[in-house]
């Protein structure tokens, strides 16, 4: 498929076509995977994942009390993809708000993640599982959810972003945390630096083999509005916020000021 999109995108009079940045391989495969009505229930998450910009984290909310009016303004505000992940909640609480957050996601045409647990992965049929370098190997958990479950994996360093790359059962991967962040306590800052090496890995994966498919990522740590253009000028298109959303007045409004500075 890569190998065609090229091939069709040639200068007039014949005159080779100028090579495609990482950033418009990435938007015309997107464009070339956009589920039709036939397809794979994979392939319409892949598509999802590959277009997404805006991926938030939060906890249950418990002590707000506002878990399913905080889901529907964070969508509403520009999230593609939501993530539940709450240490301090027992297994049947995790499951109840999981099972809001899939019926929202879902009003919204948009993707829900598991963090951790792939078995309360599998009992509320979630879109897309994320785990980090000590908790299931991506093998591990493709072999419990099967193939239709995106599979992320948290990344620290450059030498796990390159092995995230090339794993076959990884379909995006997290870069950070770029600035020190309370979520990550104790975990150091990968920096700036982090986010440009990853851009650049990414491209030179692509430009040595303009057929393989793209592998989504995203930077992550500490990141709100005001950081946001440094992330991108470092070469990420897409972020994963926390607080930025989570502790906003105004979620839906901080999650919409967010996606507007992110590419499209």
């Amino acid at each position: 498929m890569w190998r065609s999109a090229l091939d069709a995108l040639s200068a007039p009079g014949g005159a080779p076509a100028e090579p495609l940045t990482y950033h418009q391989r990435v938007t015309q495969h997107t464009r070339d995977t956009s589920a039709p009505a036939e397809s794979s229930l994979r392939d319409a998450r892949t598509a999802q994942l590959l277009a997404a910009r805006l991926y938030v984290c939060t906890d249950a909310r418990r002590d707000r009390g506002d878990l399913e009016e905080f889901l529907h303004a964070a969508y509403a505000g520009g999230a593609n993809i939501v993530q539940l992940r709450d240490k301090s909640i027992d297994a049947d609480e995790e499951i109840a708000a999981l099972r809001l957050l899939g019926r929202v996601a879902a009003e919204y045409g948009a993707l829900f993640a598991v963090n951790d647990r792939a078995d309360i992965a599998a009992l509320v049929g979630a879109d897309v599982f994320h785990v980090g370098q000590h908790d299931l190997t991506p093998a591990q958990a493709r072999r419990l959810l099967g193939p239709d479950v995106l599979i992320g994996r948290s990344t620290h360093d450059l030498g796990q972003a390159r092995a995230a790359l090339e794993d076959p059962d990884v379909d995006y991967f997290c870069t950070g945390p770029v600035w020190a962040t309370p979520t990550k306590p104790g975990r150091p800052a990968t920096g700036l630096d982090f986010v440009r090496a990853v851009a650049g890995l990414t491209e030179a994966r692509l430009d040595a083999d303009p057929e393989v498919l793209p592998v989504p990522w995203f930077a992550i740590g500490g990141i709100d509005e005001q950081r946001l253009p440094q992330v991108l000028a470092a070469g990420a298109r897409g972020v994963v916020v926390v607080r930025a959303v989570t502790e906003a007045p105004d979620p839906r409004l901080a999650a919409g000021q967010l996606r507007s500075l992110l590419p499209a």
